[in-house]
């Protein structure tokens, strides 16, 4: 008897323990979800703070050299329209890049139709051989301005929707949106509040934005290299033109460059890398497939000007600002304008652009604010978008896309005079590839 009494303790002895472990587990189990689930919450309330709405999780698309692409089971915080519950996401295709920033020589940021994505050098040291895309969304990425490695905002085409990260693209987060009149200005930031694209002004890290004044008969956007300093382009008559500078945030401009010209202007591109400094690109007429350009330098506040480049062409007439008879300026490769990329004020970038060509992208510069201009040897593939990114006078990528080959990357370590292909990007859809 003593020993069935035993054995029934014993039993229920086990089944004792049985039932709280169970009930700790599930205890366990409770308290686990009800962090997860508060963390969570925390994320999705950081994020509606700042206007993005909510805070999703994405697996980290990654890109090799040879353009394929793979999904790490890993994933990253970060914001995206087609960020499913399920933890997959769509692949992105990066078929044609719209937007370049770099951060260093090593890392930095590409955008495109929906996406964004990020680089940093591997452990082979390899710039821009595999990529990861941070963020998917609506419209296609028109600009991307980084402060630094951790802090950038990327301006959407069309919206105008502007987008922020503040944790190296972890999170990219709806900020606010850049008005409509600002749309095809710049985008840069001087410090993690203050910002500008065009004549639009945000001193709250761009969720909004206010206009400063601009002069009337403005050809292209404005540029402000600060709140007080700008440039200006405008054009009262079609034989003349001026370029103005304000140093009071647009309530004086001053014109500091007057020039006659045989064609009137079609645009303006003004870069300023330091107060008294601007590099302006001025375009003229277009035809037959070329569009003539000048390119003027200014490194004491527009008191003296230097003529940097002049491309008259036969379908799109005389440089602007410069007459015929004047052959003793550099003229860049190509039969078009690629991308201006000014570094500081003695270095600076230009792509040429020549539809007839088999290669049509070429990339020149000069080093000494313009006194002497050098055209690059090589020439690149792609007829479609042409980006071009430096970290200082000698690192710097280029991207050039088309419309049936994929996207190419090249690297320089020496201000470009040789380019080295890094990266392929994916060959568009309608190729059929």
């Amino acid at each position: 008897m003593k020993k069935k009494t035993s054995a029934w303790l014993l039993l229920l002895a086990v089944a004792i323990m049985a039932a709280g472990c169970e009930t700790s587990a599930q205890n366990g189990s409770k308290k686990t979800d009800g962090q997860a689930a508060q963390h969570e919450q925390q994320g999705s309330t950081s994020a509606q703070a700042n206007g993005s709405g909510v805070a999703v999780h994405t697996p980290e698309q990654q890109t090799d050299s040879d353009g394929s692409n793979t999904t790490s089971p890993s994933t990253t915080s970060g914001t995206g329209g087609q960020a499913s519950t399920d933890g997959h996401v769509a692949k992105v295709r990066m078929d044609n890049i719209t937007a370049l920033r770099l951060i260093d020589g090593q890392s930095g940021w590409i955008g495109g139709n929906g996406w964004i994505a990020r680089t940093d050098a591997g452990p082979s040291g390899s710039v821009g051989s595999a990529w990861n895309v941070q963020y998917q969304g609506q419209g296609t990425v028109q600009q991307i301005f980084a402060l630094n490695g951790q802090q950038a905002w990327a301006a959407m085409a069309d919206s105008g929707s502007l987008l922020a990260t503040r944790d190296g693209g972890k999170r990219w987060e709806a900020v606010g949106t850049v008005p409509k009149e600002g749309t095809a200005g710049f985008l840069h930031f001087v410090s993690s509040n203050e910002g500008f694209s065009g004549n639009q002004y945000t001193k709250d890290g761009g969720q909004s934005w206010s206009a400063l004044p601009v002069p009337d008969h403005m050809v292209g956007q404005p540029y402000f290299h600060d709140r007080q300093n700008g440039w200006a382009v405008t054009q009262a008559t079609d034989r003349s033109f001026q370029i103005v500078h304000t140093v009071n945030g647009g309530q004086k401009w001053t014109a500091v460059m007057t020039r006659t010209t045989e064609e009137p202007l079609n645009g303006a591109v003004i870069r300023s890398v330091e107060r008294s400094n601007a590099w302006i690109e001025l375009i003229g007429g277009t035809g037959m497939n070329q569009t003539s350009y000048s390119l003027w330098h200014t490194a004491d506040s527009g008191q003296s000007w230097r003529a940097v480049l002049a491309n008259a062409t036969a379908g799109g007439g005389p440089a602007p600002g410069i007459s015929q008879q004047d052959n003793h300026v550099s003229k860049n490769e190509g039969v078009a304008p690629g991308m201006l990329y000014a570094v500081n004020s003695n270095t600076a970038l230009m792509g040429g652009y020549c539809a007839p060509c088999d290669k049509p992208n070429t990339i020149g510069w000069t080093n000494d604010g313009g006194k002497t201009w050098n055209n690059g040897k090589q020439s690149f593939d792609g007829y479609g978008s042409q980006q071009i990114g430096m970290a200082n006078a000698k690192e710097g990528w280029a991207i050039f896309s088309d419309s049936e080959q994929a996207p190419v990357m090249y690297t320089t370590s020496d201000g470009g005079e040789h380019w080295t292909q890094s990266h392929v990007f994916d060959k568009p859809a309608a190729s059929g590839h």
